[in-house]
């Protein structure tokens, strides 16, 4: 193996991340080359200016089919984006820089802000956010672990509505 690929995680097509400056433990993630920008599932967002800074609160249903489980987030805004989904549509987004934990690695990432509730995964990782840190194992689902409902349900009892 070079040096390169030694530095870098192997993940697979979907894996489990985490967003600690969102209080988000595990959310899980469609890995997918094919999007520069990330997406997180993301309802009732508002901007607000805080500090004379513009900022954007949000709710988080993180775990797909369970509405009750919401977290409520907020972060500074540091851009809007027009974003071309794979269907061709084109929506405008806030953005956010966050941090996202993967594996045993965290990192900034930049998110995009939309409703992710028709689409299989809550969490869209794109390249921008994976560039110099994973490599793709296309045919492995969570290469990195994965969570039990039980887990699920005891990292989020805080949250439930």
């Amino acid at each position: 193996m070079d040096q390169l690929s030694e530095s870098k995680m192997i993940i697979g097509s979907d894996e489990w991340c985490a967003f600690p400056s969102l209080n988000i433990p595990a959310i899980k993630a469609r890995v997918d080359s094919g999007a520069k920008t990330s997406s997180l599932h993301a309802i009732n967002i508002q901007r607000f200016m805080k500090d004379e800074e513009h900022w954007v609160q949000f709710e988080v249903h993180p775990l797909k089919g369970n509405r009750k489980t919401t977290v409520h987030c907020e972060a500074p805004l540091i851009d809007q984006r027009v974003i071309k989904s794979s269907s061709g549509d084109k929506e405008k987004r806030p953005v956010i820089s966050t941090l996202l934990s993967l594996g045993e690695k965290t990192w900034n990432v930049e998110v995009t802000l939309t409703n992710r509730d028709s689409m299989g995964y809550r969490m869209l990782l794109g390249r921008e956010a994976m560039n110099g840190h994973v490599l793709i194992d296309p045919q492995g689902e969570c290469l990195l672990g994965n969570h039990l409902s039980n887990e699920l349900a005891d990292l989020y009892k805080a949250h439930k509505a």
